[in-house]
């Protein structure tokens, strides 16, 4: 279950092109479903109880899959089919060993934590640039939960 230090098990989740309650709310989300070894990594990840300064917020509908933070939310879900776009080719960029693939260009942008043995999703509004931040305060908890794949699969 994701889950953020600190607190009982909360389920929270976010994705920007997903409806977004605003203030204090419930996040609206779609929640990922991931085949049944990436649901166990992604159950035990442990996420932080307060992201960039922001506090954690609820969704619905309810996932141990699924995590947001702050308003407008940053969202992460784990367990997210691999990104259609994605290619052995494509631009990466590495935080703390993970490395992202953002989609879009334009914000807000979503990171998904590729060659890891579950996919990581986050989306960053543009309101909490530059995103990097953002992702280096996640990076421990996914490195720490979610193995990498085989060198050189992504």
């Amino acid at each position: 279950m994701v889950k953020r230090r600190g607190a009982p098990a909360t389920a929270l989740a976010m994705v920007a092109a997903l409806a977004v309650a605003c203030g204090d709310g419930a996040v609206q989300v779609r929640p990922p479903e991931p085949d049944a070894a990436a649901r166990r990594l992604c159950e035990g990840l442990r996420l932080p109880e307060k992201l960039h300064g922001l506090d954690g917020r609820d969704t619905s509908p309810e996932s141990p899959l699924t995590a947001a933070w702050g308003s407008p939310a940053i969202g992460l879900r784990c367990g997210v089919a691999r990104p259609a776009t994605l290619r052995p080719e494509s631009q990466l960029v590495t935080i703390n060993g993970i490395d992202w693939y953002p989609t879009p260009s334009d914000p807000p942008v979503t990171f998904t934590a590729v060659a890891r043995q579950a996919y990581v999703e986050v989306t960053v509004p543009p309101e909490y640039h530059p995103a990097g931040d953002v992702l280096i305060e996640l990076s421990p908890a996914i490195t720490a939960t979610i193995p990498e794949k085989p060198e050189g699969q992504i």
